[in-house]
């Protein structure tokens, strides 16, 4: 006892018994001091307390009950602080079950008995008294703790400074009693519920870290002391009460108790209804009808009137109540706040001008609320049963006109989310409203560029746009065409607000819209939207300079807006682009007829896509080319070939390529029947571009094809009725065999079945339709490819074409030039092909070939079959050159004639070309016993006609180079024209050193020995000189130092000529004839090119002493021979003698040599010709440029000379010796001055 005692509450309650005047008994206070320290954080004093209460459980007491439960839970309550406290509430919870009379009326006093302790304690002593008691609930306790909570709350409100720490911790204890448990008091003593409201209107603070007692007390409103209210109206007056007390609040944590409060609570909508409805009588009406038809019946001032009264502080607590409600989720039967909502709403768009700003967020909380409502009874988004919420009460008109009148994108947000969502539930009355929805978020929201307004546009098409949609069930035409109607109407909305739309917003809006649409359905419509758009107004807009531009970024643009969907799809939306383009009418005025008259039914089924009657006939027409081109750049678009291999390549356009194909090929047949309608009139340039833009989509397709299918409609097309058409398809053929594939032999079969069909086109067999030449050229151009591709392989499928092309070709036949041409290179193919099955085919074809070739003017006149013929020609000598003996010598007389025709064409044209390759051929593949005699009697026929063909003798002599002897034969000189037999004569050696190169020494030696001979011997003209001479330049360039291995027997040879063409030597004419002056310079020039050639090959020490001395006069001697003039001896001196006799000083190598060599060109210095002076002199400066250093021996003999010349007479050898001089020090390195 002494322990328990010392604890402070115990002392303090002993003194105050000591004091106290009241006599309570002995057992009774100890009990209650013994129960407080039951609770005490000290477990020895817990433990001497249960010991204490042993002692005193054979005494009679009024607690004996609580002593009797309490005893036995000693170890508990030992250990754990808080096992008092709930033990209390176990042994007091049978008061709250079924009452019994004894047992529930003994703890009913003994709670009361306890309860009273708490009045008749000092405050110490009964708050530790009351924590004791604090997990005890039921309505006893509240209703016996409620007179000090009253006396507690009006000591506060009079003297809050007085109220101690102790009694504010009692007031607080004493609130934690309004629970669950003790709820039902509230209505049957409604002083509990005046206290209560009491305690949350106070808000002072009594003690620093102690909430205030209106937080408490708010604290308390909790979700299951609300549902245990089981009266409806003290629910009311709780919410009531807490939203006044909202409305009035000034304190932020006051705010947000009272919404965790009404957040954690659960409340009928009902009980909301009445806080929103207005205090005035005076309500507006639901419907917009209505409410015009009361603004028609009230006047001005009574409408202000009513709105004053509705204003400011009940909008504002509307406002608060709404910004509660709109995240409340516990909230019962909630649609029956839809009809005072909407009231609300209607109310707020009557009110004044001034409060708009406002209104606006009231309405904003208004719609969320609502859309809050709607997600509560459609969570899925489905249809709400009729019962649940009649359609009638959701005004969706209302809805759409607060979009109307406010101006707040924050407002036109929340009403298109709401309306999004009203899609799903009521369908029919969104749909009647649709195209003000979509008109309105065209003209404003689309135009915004923040994420907000982005995802609301993305909700709204994805909530309305699906409810449009399934309102068509398929049921009725009427209906699926009304759907259809408003969907381009919702499409040409989005369309025309794109330009205002941002950028990177306008590709995720479209592709949302037509996702959602339905891209199999709608997005062939986007697309000639687009199309309509660019027509009518992008072009009107646009600068003429940026139409091409703004033209490529806007079909980039659309190209994107495609790609955002599957293959299948845009395909699907081509198709449906064509069919729409073929019912469009050609002009305006067909329309307008059409009109007038009874309208077709293709007409009356037409989507209003690109209405006729409000475009112009520039319009139509510029939207029918923009659509087609469109479709061809798509399919060529590096996106669309991306898109094809990402979703698995052409298979998986398997049955719609075909339908695509008929489609754009029906779509050319119509629109080649207009180009020949209006062949006369303006349009006709329209018509043609049209239908070559549509054979270039028809290319595209084609490129998608596979060839099986390919195969298959080219079949088809060939047996169209239109030229054009079966045009077209012969090109399409071209173009698939042009491409380098290895093809299966299932797809080789079916190319070649088209061979027939392909041959009947050439043949003019088609049935009751005469052929154009321009589709039979094509034909037998696509029969050579099929030739190319798979004759080699499958010949026999091939020898009709070569007996129908021989056919064509034949001198009887007047066909076509071009057909002709063509048909000239399917038999150069065929036969190559063909080899020995071309054979029997060679006695109709090479006449008829040769015969055509024979006609000039026609090969002048066009190249291209010029070509053809010598293609045809090449390709069978090449193919069959064992077999064109008899036809051999018109083959040679036919080249002839072409080289005369081509040399006129110039040496890079492809005709002359062709014949160069040719003649090569025909050199090479043929056998010399069978080309030698038919040259030759090809010669001799050209011979006879020298003077009228001229040189064309030249062309056949380059034939061979293996004809050497037949070619000596043949080295005669014409006496008429030089230059003519320089021509001759150079095509002669050329084919001799052609073939020299090729021979070895010891065949080679012979060979030349006996062109010497024939040059040499007696009585042959001296003219052979000329050409052996030029011969013997000519091989000894190309054999370079190898020729010197023969030159030794032309040493003096060269050096007697030398000497008898110098006219300083003698006067004897050298050649017989008039013209002996230009031979004799043509004979020197060839044979000192010779010997410079010789002298600089030289490698085998060919200059001998003899050999040297027996050229070196004859050489020296030529500074003196004037032969042929001034110019002449000029020219030859410069350019053939001076090279010659400084590269013959260096092929000497010998001192001893030099200074006779030097010496004598020396004495050439004082000739009395100034001409053969300045040659000297030259001459000496280029052997001192030859020999550089070691001309240094030649110095002093040279000096006398130039010393000489120095001071001659002529001006011009005086300044070239001074010259000489300057250079000779620049070449020695000495300075030669001082010896002059």
């Amino acid at each position: 006892l002494v322990e328990l005692f010392l604890s402070v509450p115990g002392v303090e309650y002993m003194e105050w018994i000591i004091t106290s005047k009241i006599k309570v008994a002995t057992t009774c206070l100890m009990v209650i001091s013994l129960l407080i320290n039951l609770g005490s954080p000290v477990k020895e004093v817990r433990r001497a307390s249960v010991l204490c209460l042993q002692a005193l459980s054979g005494v009679v007491s009024h607690f004996h009950l609580v002593i009797n439960h309490l005893v036995p839970k000693t170890e508990e309550i030992t250990s754990d602080v808080t096992y008092v406290a709930q033990d209390l509430a176990t042994l007091f919870e049978e008061l709250q079950r079924e009452k019994k009379l004894k047992s529930h009326q003994k703890l009913s006093e003994t709670l009361k008995n306890l309860l009273n302790c708490v009045y008749s304690c000092p405050s110490y002593i009964a708050k530790d008294l009351v924590k004791v008691l604090k997990e005890v609930n039921n309505e006893m306790v509240l209703s016996q703790l409620l007179p000090m909570a009253e006396q507690l709350l009006e000591k506060i409100q009079k003297e809050p400074t007085a109220v101690l720490k102790d009694e504010a911790i009692i007031l607080h204890l004493t609130l934690g009693k309004y629970n669950e448990c003790s709820a039902s008091l509230l209505h049957k003593d409604p002083k509990s519920l005046d206290i209560f409201v009491k305690a949350v209107h106070t808000t002072k603070e009594l003690c620093t870290g102690m909430p205030t007692i209106q937080i408490t007390a708010l604290e308390k409103i909790t979700k299951p002391f609300f549902a245990a209210i089981s009266d409806e109206k003290v629910q009311q007056k709780l919410l009531c009460m807490l939203f006044d007390l909202l409305v009035n609040c000034k304190n932020s944590h006051c705010a947000q108790t009272i919404s965790s409060v009404f957040k954690g609570i659960s409340v009928n909508a009902e009980q909301v209804r009445i806080e929103l409805e207005p205090p005035d009588k005076t309500k507006s009406l639901g419907t917009i009808q209505q409410t015009r038809r009361q603004k028609m019946q009230q006047k001005k001032s009574q409408d202000l009137e009513s709105v004053q009264e509705v204003g400011g502080s009940y909008w504002q607590r509307v406002t608060l109540i709404l910004e509660l409600l709109q995240h409340k989720k516990k909230l019962k039967n909630p649609q029956i706040l839809i009809p005072t909502l909407f009231n609300l709403l209607s109310r707020s768009l009557e009110h004044l001008p001034a409060e708009q700003g406002n209104m606006e967020y009231t309405k904003q909380l208004i719609l969320s609320c609502l859309l809050n409502i709607c997600q509560k009874l459609s969570p899925d988004g489905g249809r709400i049963p009729k019962d649940v919420l009649d359609e009638e009460k959701f005004n969706v008109e209302l809805i759409v006109q607060c979009i109307r009148v406010s101006e707040m994108p924050q407002t036109h947000h929340h009403a298109l989310l709401l309306l999004g969502t009203v899609a799903g539930i009521f369908p029919d009355k969104v749909l009647h409203n649709i195209m003000s929805i979509f008109t309105f978020m065209g003209a404003n929201v689309m135009r915004l560029d923040d994420t907000y307004s982005f995802q609301v546009i993305n909700k709204t098409v994805k909530m309305i746009i699906p409810a449009l949609i399934q309102s068509d069930a398929g049921d009725s035409v009427e209906v699926t065409r009304n759907v259809e109607g408003v969907v381009v109407k919702v499409i040409h909305v989005f369309v025309d607000a794109l330009p205002h739309v941002p950028e990177h917003r306008r590709l995720p809006i479209l592709a949302q819209l037509v996702d959602t649409l339905g891209a199999e359905r709608f997005l062939w419509v986007l697309l000639l939207l687009l199309f309509e758009q660019y027509v009518t107004k992008t072009v009107l807009v646009a600068a003429c300079g940026e139409k091409d531009a703004i033209l490529e970024a806007d079909t980039e643009f659309w190209i994107s807006v495609c790609c955002e969907f599957s293959v299948q799809h845009q395909i699907q939306s081509l198709m449906n682009i064509l069919q729409y383009l073929i019912k469009l009418p050609e002009e305006k005025e067909d329309a307008v007829s059409k009109a007038v008259s009874t309208k077709s039914e293709s007409q009356e089924e037409m989507l209003q896509i690109f209405n006729i009657d409000t475009h112009t006939s520039k319009q139509l027409r510029h939207f029918k080319f923009l659509s087609v081109s469109f479709m061809s750049q798509l399919l060529a678009s590096s996106h669309f070939i991306r898109k094809v291999v990402e979703s698995g390549g052409p298979q998986i356009l398997k049955g719609l390529e075909q339908r695509l194909l008929e489609i754009v090929l029906g779509y050319i047949n119509a629109v080649a029947q207009s180009m020949e309608k209006n062949t006369d009139t303006l349009t006709v340039k329209f018509w043609r571009a049209l239908l070559s833009k549509a054979y270039d989509t028809l290319d595209k397709v084609n490129a998608l094809l596979p060839t099986e299918t390919f195969v298959a409609v080219v079949r088809g097309l060939l047996d169209n009725p239109l030229p054009s058409v079966r045009r077209k398809a012969l090109d399409l053929l071209n173009n698939k065999l042009q491409q380098n594939t290895s093809w299966k032999k299932k797809i080789v079969y079916r190319f070649l079945k088209l061979v027939p069909v392909l041959l009947a086109i050439v043949q003019h067999k088609k049935k009751s339709v005469e052929e154009q030449a321009i589709n039979r050229q094509t034909a037998l151009y696509t029969l050579k490819l099929l030739c190319k591709n798979f004759g080699a392989e499958n010949p026999e499928h091939f020898v009709p074409v070569l007996n129908t092309a021989v056919r064509l070709i034949a001198p009887e036949t007047k066909e076509d030039k071009n057909v002709l041409g063509s048909a000239l290179l399917c038999v150069a193919e065929v036969a190559s092909t063909l080899e020995a099955l071309a054979i029997p085919q060679l006695p109709s074809l090479m006449p008829s070939l040769l015969t055509t070739m024979k006609n000039t003017s026609e090969l002048v006149s066009g190249e291209v079959y010029l070509l053809s013929a010598l293609a045809a020609l090449q390709k069978v000598v090449e193919t069959l050159p064992h077999f064109i003996s008899p036809y051999l010598e018109g083959v040679l007389s036919q080249v002839v004639h072409l080289e005369k025709i081509t040399s006129e064409m110039g040496s890079a044209s492809q005709a002359n070309v062709r014949v160069t390759s040719l003649k090569k051929t025909l050199a090479t593949t043929l056998s010399p016993r069978v080309l030698l005699p038919a040259i030759n009697r090809t010669y001799k026929q050209i011979e006879k006609n020298w003077k009228n063909i001229k040189n064309w003798h030249i062309s056949l002599l380059c034939y061979c180079q293996m004809l050497v002897i037949w070619l000596i034969g043949q080295l005669f000189c014409f006496q008429n024209d030089l230059e003519e037999i320089g021509k001759t004569e150079n095509c002669i050696i050329d084919c001799l050193v052609a073939m020299v190169v090729k021979l070895s020494e010891v065949t080679f030696r012979p060979l030349f020995f006996k062109l010497f001979d024939w040059a040499k011997t007696e009585d042959a003209p001296k003219d052979r000189l000329l050409t052996f001479y030029n011969l013997a330049d000519c091989i000894a360039e190309k054999l370079k130092g190898l020729f010197t291995l023969f030159a030794g027997h032309l040493v003096k040879p060269f050096a007697d000529t030398l000497n008898q063409v110098n006219i300083s030597k003698t006067d004897e004419a050298f050649f017989d004839s008039d013209k002996d002056p230009e031979k004799c310079c043509l004979l020197l020039q060839f044979i000192l090119n010779c010997l410079y050639k010789i002298f600089l090959f030289d490698t085998q020490h060919f200059i001998s002493k003899e050999r040297a001395e027996a050229l070196m006069m004859p050489l020296v001697d030529q500074l003196e021979n004037r032969l042929g003039g001034d110019a002449r001896f000029q020219e030859r001196v410069t350019k053939h003698l001076i090279p010659c006799l400084a590269q013959f000083s260096v092929a000497m190598a010998d001192d001893s040599l030099w200074k006779p060599l030097n010496y004598q060109i020396l004495l050439k210095t004082r000739d009395s010709s100034p001409k053969v002076r300045f040659a000297a002199l030259i001459t000496v400066l280029a052997l001192a440029e030859k020999l550089k250093e070691n001309y240094i021996v030649l110095l002093p003999e040279s000096i006398p000379f130039l010393a000489e010349l120095m001071e001659d007479e002529c001006e011009e050898v005086e300044r070239q010796c001074q010259k000489t001089i300057q250079q000779l020090e620049a070449i020695l390195g000495e300075p030669l001055q001082s010896y002059f």
